[in-house]
């Protein structure tokens, strides 16, 4: 029972996070359909939010637990995973993890493009069958 309230507060959040995230995209199209103007912004504006959440978070007490799971895993969740990304990332700069930060940068980003080019893969094999 104790786990319900987060649950609840990220899961309000995320909600929150992706309708904003959803609306950036919408705004973006305006200026170009073919530049992804909204997730580019949506991953910057994501990045400064966590940046200001963490910052705020380690320098004061200004955030309740349940307001920084709302804020940083909620908001900026559903916003986008860029934010999470840059976080661990740091984290790993600050604790002179170099090699577990440079791993971890090359895993992601070419780990993604791998795995959506096999899931584009997939899809068409299934497809053709």
């Amino acid at each position: 029972m104790r786990y319900l309230v987060p649950v609840l507060v990220v899961g309000t959040g995320g909600a929150f996070g992706s309708i904003l995230r959803y609306s950036l995209s919408l705004l973006g199209q305006r200026f170009s359909i073919t530049f992804p103007h909204g997730t580019l912004w949506a991953n910057l504006l994501g990045c400064l939010v966590i940046g200001i959440v963490v910052s705020l978070t380690a320098a004061t007490e200004s955030f309740s637990p349940n307001m920084r799971l709302f804020l940083a895993t909620g908001i900026c969740g559903g916003f986008t995973t860029m934010s999470s990304f840059i976080y661990e990332l740091v984290q790993f700069l600050k604790d002179h993890e170099y090699f577990y930060a440079g791993a971890y940068f090359s895993l992601t980003l070419v780990g993604c493009m791998v795995m959506f080019c096999i899931g584009a893969w997939l899809v068409q094999w299934t497809l053709k069958v």
